[in-house]
């Protein structure tokens, strides 16, 4: 058997999103800037996949008002990126405080890095042993001079979800004009996010995280906040990111949405009981826990789990001979080997750190799949603890 539980890594495209994608490619493969037919029909897919993201997100399109709120990227790095550096360069003049969390992802961390290289100061928010901020902390780190403030909204490793919305009006209450941006790639197509009623005014989603293709997200950004682009070329959407759109890409990736959000609060309570057996499964093994928060108070497709006197690594690979693929904690740094910020975030003992790994579900899921995976574990770990060094 097969089980596939790196999902919160990529996900598998769904037949209809394939199905639409062959069929621009095949056919209707114009490019959107042309004004010949080809480039027309094209231009309707945009066309569609905006409609379509801006309606699950009830925010504006061009056709509705004002700038159009969904900038199409390359994924969700390239809308972290242009989202904080974007803002924070066009909002210099007002401030060059930043604030955001520890326990981001390195496409948040490592921009802020190069921010602070070139003048920006940042304040980064403490989180408690289940990944949580502080909404106190938040308000003492907010200043005069505070223009951008970045959380992600369910952390790629432990599942755990910020208090948004809370965080969103702290945020207005004390400083109107500072940004908030969600990077919401791990919660898109897990929740109902509605950004104008949260109060965010920037927000990263990937597509290839929805079962939509890789190499393709889109940046929400409230027509009214200031941003300056980081990509320049021949001024597409209006300007906000050059380049020619990868069609097949953007449409395929509203597809996902489309698909995805027609069933989503049925597979949501599925996925959260699928979880809870899971959890529970593993926690009835000799020295496995849990990290981070519990059923509803976590996301309900990822697991974190550490494995005593066993590394991350060796089970990982036992796992793959019998058909099972995991995650040794996050599959987003081009497996580089150094510790998770987010583990030593939230206070894990040193002994963990390299024994932790993700098991993160999807629409594909089953329970079958699930007790497989748990046999395979209760029969592996004490061969794998036998020959582990003391």
């Amino acid at each position: 058997m097969e089980v596939y539980l790196d999902n919160s890594a990529t996900t598998k495209c769904l037949d209809s999103v394939v199905q639409m994608m062959n069929g621009i490619y095949l056919k209707d493969y114009g490019n959107p800037s042309s004004m010949h037919m080809k480039g027309v029909d094209a231009e309707r897919y945009l066309r569609y996949a905006r409609e379509t993201i801006a309606k699950n997100l009830k925010v504006f399109t061009k056709e509705n008002k004002g700038r159009s709120e969904i900038i199409f990227t390359s994924g969700g790095t390239e809308s972290d990126n242009l989202a904080l550096i974007g803002t924070a360069l066009a909002n210099q003049r007002n401030g060059k405080h930043l604030i955001t969390t520890k326990i981001e992802h390195p496409a948040i961390l490592r921009t802020m890095n190069y921010l602070e290289s070139i003048g920006f100061r940042v304040s980064y928010l403490s989180v408690d042993r289940q990944g949580k901020i502080s909404l106190e902390e938040l308000e003492r780190q907010l200043t005069p001079d505070t223009t951008l403030v970045s959380i992600m909204h369910t952390n790629n490793e432990i599942g755990t979800i910020q208090p948004i919305a809370e965080a969103g009006a702290l945020i207005k209450s004390i400083r109107p004009t500072a940004v908030f941006h969600v990077d919401a790639v791990q919660g898109y197509g897990k929740f109902h996010i509605y950004p104008r009623k949260m109060g965010i005014d920037l927000m990263s989603v990937s597509g290839h995280k929805i079962h939509g293709p890789k190499g393709v997200g889109f940046l929400y950004a409230n027509e009214k906040i200031k941003l300056s682009p980081i990509v320049y070329g021949g001024g597409q959407q209006e300007g906000m990111r050059s380049g020619t759109e990868n069609v097949p890409g953007i449409a395929g990736m509203a597809k996902a949405v489309e698909e995805i959000y027609a069933d989503l609060d049925q597979e949501v309570a599925r996925m959260y009981a699928l979880k809870q057996y899971f959890t529970q499964g593993l926690e009835a093994l000799d020295g496995v826990r849990i990290n981070g928060a519990r059923e509803q108070g976590g996301a309900p497709h990822i697991i974190s789990a550490s494995v005593k006197g066993v590394r991350a690594e060796v089970l990982l690979h036992a796992l793959e001979e019998r058909g099972i693929y995991v995650s040794a904690g996050s599959a987003c740094a081009a497996n580089k080997h150094t510790a998770s910020a987010t583990l030593m975030a939230i206070g894990m003992e040193k002994e963990y750190l390299d024994a932790t790994l993700r098991f993160s579900m999807s629409v594909f899921t089953t329970k079958k799949e699930l007790t497989y995976t748990l046999k395979a574990i209760e029969e592996l770990l004490p061969i794998l603890r036998k020959y582990t060094r003391r």
